[in-house]
């Protein structure tokens, strides 16, 4: 993160602004409606920007902007001058006073950015790019404003009203902030935005009457694997109203970043004879978070039910009388595969595909080979990287040709995805000339042969 957001109270204090053409007056306009009192540097000034200073009781200095200026009693100061030359000046005398300063389109010199606004007073978004794209960021805040309610800005309004009262009545702050989530998800949100103030003042009193502790929950979220735009919004929704989030270490960072943002994060993460957290503890975990009363995101990659053990998790969760809900996610197998180009499935190439794990127990493969040995069907093997040469011989010594075609997949779905293909006879070689790293996924079947023409993301 780059800049620092956030919201200034400038009601009554005094800024200034340096130029008095159109670029000068919409600046002031914005700080106007922000309650502050404007003046003006600038040798020539509009006539509806001298109209609005005046009628805020501002002033106007016609003279040309100078390095011994006095600048010492303004908030900030919004350099808007045809001039690079004079921008750089004024950036400069106010950095030396230490004063926040914005030099309009000059990224350079500026110490603060001005947002694109979605205006739901008293709620307000801004939208920022650090300077890099004000069009994308006037785009995204045309967005906003089409999905955004405009009965928001009452809502806000509302809740401050009444935000002192429910202090006194919940004092725990997590709780309070599930009662007001339970508040805006029930009828009192339209009562607002109809203007039936005192039928929602009747409401919100009967939520705070009947108000009891809440009982912890353990949301178990697949989180894909790895895209974080192939989250479900049923995860997503969860993910940020979460307490407490115990991730894992196939959850990619954009993914864990999309999580509240106040939430108690746990890394729980295994990875080859490298557990930070058995699973016993995990377990443990979660049952106690949630008779804390807790809301629990147990964020898994891939999905929780295809060898993430998310069985073995809600089996302690109901045998402890925790509550829980269960969100699918995409599997590494259907979303790798996918973004590798490879079908798991064609009609003219596998009718089936079995879904098996590559961990080796005490270095031995355990599978069914005989029953994988079938030229019409795809294997998709997770975790296999360690134990792929021995895949690879006993898949041969059980009768499989040695030419059949396989693709290992890392980081799949990730800007670092990288795809190796080869044959069971050659695929180790090529995987260890590319030192290709986990975690990885192993496709095998006549299927991969199709990447060639349906690689995509390439």
């Amino acid at each position: 993160m780059d800049i620092f957001p956030i919201s200034l109270k400038l009601q009554q204090q005094r800024c200034l602004i340096v130029g008095g053409g159109h670029i000068a007056y919409r600046k002031a306009v914005l700080l106007v409606k922000a309650g502050a009192i404007i003046d003006v540097i600038a040798p020539e000034i509009q006539a509806d920007l001298l109209k609005l200073i005046q009628q805020r009781q501002g002033q106007y200095f016609q003279e040309k902007f100078k390095a011994t200026a006095e600048l010492r009693h303004y908030r900030l100061v919004i350099a808007a001058t045809d001039h690079a030359e004079i921008n750089r000046l004024v950036f400069e005398v106010c950095e030396a006073a230490n004063i926040l300063v914005n030099s309009v389109d000059d990224p350079p010199h500026c110490r603060f950015m001005v947002p694109a606004i979605v205006d739901r007073s008293p709620l307000i978004i801004s939208i920022a790019s650090n300077g890099t794209s004000p069009v994308l960021s006037r785009q995204i805040r045309t967005q906003l404003e089409a999905i955004i309610p405009h009965g928001m800005g009452a809502l806000a309004e509302f809740s401050g009203k009444w935000r002192n009262r429910v202090k006194e009545v919940i004092q725990n702050p997590d709780e309070r902030r599930i009662f007001w989530e339970n508040l805006y998800k029930s009828s009192l949100k339209e009562k607002v935005f109809n203007h039936q103030i005192s039928e929602a003042d009747v409401l919100i009193e009967q939520a705070l009457v009947e108000w009891n502790t809440p009982k912890g929950e353990v949301y178990l979220v697949g989180a894909g694997p790895g895209d974080p735009e192939l989250l479900t919004l049923k995860a997503l929704r969860l993910m940020q109203q979460a307490d407490v989030v115990i991730y894992d270490r196939l959850v990619s960072t954009p993914i864990l970043e999309l999580c509240r943002r106040d939430a108690t994060k746990i890394y729980v993460g295994k990875a080859r004879s490298n557990h930070a957290v058995p699973q016993e503890g995990i377990n443990a975990l979660l049952v106690q978070y949630a008779q804390e009363g807790k809301r629990v995101c147990r964020l898994k990659g891939g999905d929780p039910f295809i060898f993430g053990r998310g069985g073995e998790e809600i089996q302690e969760l109901f045998d402890a009388n925790v509550a829980f809900q269960v969100v699918p996610g995409i599997t590494a197998a259907s979303g790798c595969s996918a973004y590798a180009g490879i079908p798991l499935t064609h009609r003219d190439y596998a009718q089936s595909v079995r879904f098996l794990t590559g961990h080796l127990k005490e270095g031995s493969p355990e599978l069914p080979w005989n029953e994988l040995v079938y030229e019409n069907q795809t294997l998709v093997l997770y975790m296999g990287l360690m134990g792929l040469e021995k895949i690879c011989q006993k898949l041969i010594e059980h009768g499989q040709r040695s030419n059949m075609p396989v693709a290992l997949i890392s980081k799949g779905t990730t800007p670092e995805q990288k795809v190796v293909i080869g044959t069971l006879a050659d695929i180790v070689t090529k995987v260890a000339d590319s030192q290709i790293q986990a975690p990885t996924l192993t496709i095998i079947g006549e299927v991969v042969t199709l990447r060639e023409q349906l690689k995509w993301q390439d």
